[in-house]
């Protein structure tokens, strides 16, 4: 009768087995923990990787990860963790986009998330960002309204182009070339919007140029020729354009088959450097004097920091030169702001998005591959570059985008 209990009572084998055995999974486990490295620190990237034509993105993501790569082959950050990319594709969707930020923001592990070349996405999304305080890293978008958000404190740092600065530097190049009288052709969308008003503030410094008129096109027009044709009508000497790829590729074909007396300068923001102009415009680009606002040129920067970035670049992609690059500021400004982001985590000792926020507003000087930075930002100051980075470039006949005199 009193079997049962004995039975049941474990052995003072069984005791041992079971107390040494959770020890050796513990053992294992750790071996394994071990094996696996440091826990990464996670890097997000908000980009129209699915757009039909587009190469922004992946061109922001190259230059991410040639940072990367250099930093992680020097020891990572925070003494030994990896930096890791995690990609996310709005396909310049905005309700897209701030799904992904809401994603990226629940991410315990990432830090910021840096975005593509479309402002109408981020301009909506920016009350998610200010809701969940994601760290935001714009690295192509050019609209005021991104780092001008009210937001305080703010979220958003730039290494880009500000409409502000771009419409300036765009009429002064019109200016330099005696084209005083100027014709806008703009999107109809916050972008355009943005440099609507950075081109009526900018006439205030440029005495003698006058705006004849501004016309408007639509996302996915297929014919932008009467837009062009009313402000060449109106006296327009040349065309200030603000359009991405897809459309100004439309307009340059279209100029192309007028008579050349009619074909005015056009002179662009930097959009249509972010996907497949070339290829859509086509023979006709070489037929219409067309030049693109940039603020960086492989070709003018430091050789030794741009032989680096391709020996840093080989290492992930199939780009070799220069030539291989596609959207060169995009790699350039993310090659740049991934390496400083890096100090702002080792300067936060943590991966807490507020600490390294507020890090980056206390970096000191440091010479990346697009400009000495001293510093890159301050409390009062989240915009990394300035006028004097911004140049004018053209397209040769290979496709390649180089600087001009203009």
């Amino acid at each position: 009768m009193s079997c049962l209990p004995v039975c049941l009572r474990p052995s003072l084998f069984a005791t041992r087995l079971l107390r040494h055995g959770a020890g050796l999974l513990f053992w294992l486990a750790a071996l394994t923990a071990q094996a696996a490295g440091p826990k990464p620190v996670l890097l997000g990237i908000d980009g129209e990787f699915g757009l039909d034509n587009s190469t922004s993105a992946q061109a922001v993501e190259l230059g991410m990860r040639a940072a990367i790569a250099e930093i992680n082959a020097a020891g990572g950050v925070l003494r030994g963790r990896p930096l890791e990319v995690v990609a996310k594709d709005h396909r310049s969707i905005p309700a897209r986009g701030i799904r992904n930020i809401q994603e990226f923001a629940a991410m315990p592990d990432l830090v910021a998330v840096f975005g593509g070349r479309f402002s109408p996405v981020i301009i909506e999304e920016l009350p998610t960002l200010r809701e969940t305080r994601t760290l935001f890293m714009a690295v192509w978008s050019s609209a005021d309204g991104i780092i001008d958000n009210e937001m305080h404190p703010n979220y958003v740092y730039r290494l880009s182009l500000r409409d502000s600065l771009a419409m300036p530097r765009l009429l002064a190049a019109a200016h330099k070339r005696r084209l005083d009288r100027v014709g806008l052709l703009l999107t109809n969308t916050s972008w355009g919007r943005s440099n609507a008003k950075a081109a009526e503030r900018a006439l205030e410094r440029q005495p003698g140029m006058k705006i004849v008129g501004t016309s408007w096109y639509n996302w996915r027009d297929t014919s932008l020729v009467d837009n062009y044709q009313h402000l060449r009508a109106a006296g327009a000497q040349a065309i200030v354009l603000v359009a991405n790829d897809d459309e100004a590729a439309i307009l340059v074909r279209e100029v192309a088959r007028l008579p050349k007396a009619q074909r005015i300068p056009i002179l662009s923001h930097w959009g249509v450097t972010g996907g497949e102009f070339v290829a859509q415009a086509g023979p006709a680009l070489q037929e219409v004097d067309f030049t693109v606002i940039q603020t960086f040129s492989f070709f003018r920067a430091d050789k030794a920091r741009v032989q680096r970035f391709l020996a840093s670049a080989a290492k992930v992609s199939s780009v070799r030169r220069i030539e291989d690059i596609k959207g060169p500021v995009g790699a350039a400004h993310a090659y740049d702001l991934t390496h400083l982001l890096a100090q702002a985590i080792d300067r936060a000792g943590s991966t807490d998005r507020r600490a390294v926020r507020d890090a980056l507003e206390r970096l000191g000087p440091w010479r990346g591959l697009v400009k000495q930075y001293a510093p890159p930002f301050t409390p009062a100051n989240h915009e990394a570059l300035g006028p004097a980075e911004l140049l004018m470039a053209r397209y040769r006949a290979d496709g390649v985008l180089v600087p001009t005199g203009d």
